[in-house]
């Protein structure tokens, strides 16, 4: 069982012919216990303190687990964001390339079929200035002969005949 001051203070020592000065043990005594039960009141405060330490240490860990929680969970989260962003990027990506690619086919086939109308145009065209070459040349034929610049002689030849 711990020594308590009530038990310093009512310590009895038994008497002895030549003893101690009894004022003397007393007031050593009395200093004793006060000076004990200060200390266990020191202890008890320090008790009390530490219980309220561990108390916000055992808190502040707790909020150091969940900060470290919602760092990872962030972090997981950025890394996932970044991924998706990734994919949609190249899916954008190939979609830009197909519809580009289409673009140019689409393209090219209009340029093949302006290409084709105008060979055919050009074609049509030669076709034209050579009917019309002969048509030209015909005419000036016609006009080179020289019968009909006497219709009197067609007539006389006629009549008489």
């Amino acid at each position: 069982m711990p020594l308590t001051p009530i038990d310093i203070q009512n310590k009895e020592f038994s008497r002895a012919i030549r003893g101690l000065a009894a004022h003397e043990v007393e007031e050593f005594l009395d200093r004793v216990a006060k000076e004990f039960e200060d200390l266990i009141k020191e202890n008890l405060a320090a008790k009390e303190q530490i219980s309220q330490l561990k108390e916000r240490l055992s808190h502040y860990q707790k909020l150091e687990h969940t900060l470290h929680n919602a760092i990872v969970v962030a972090q997981e989260t950025a890394e996932e964001v970044k991924r998706n962003a990734s994919k949609e990027a190249d899916l954008m990506r190939r979609e830009a390339e197909k519809e580009a690619a289409r673009i140019l086919d689409e393209a090219r086939y209009k340029a093949s079929r302006i290409l084709s109308e105008h060979d055919e145009v050009y074609k049509q065209a030669q076709i034209y200035k050579m009917r019309f070459r002969s048509l030209v040349e015909a005419q000036l034929a016609a006009l080179e002969m020289e019968d009909w610049l006497s219709p009197d002689e067609d007539a006389d030849t006629q009549r008489g005949a």
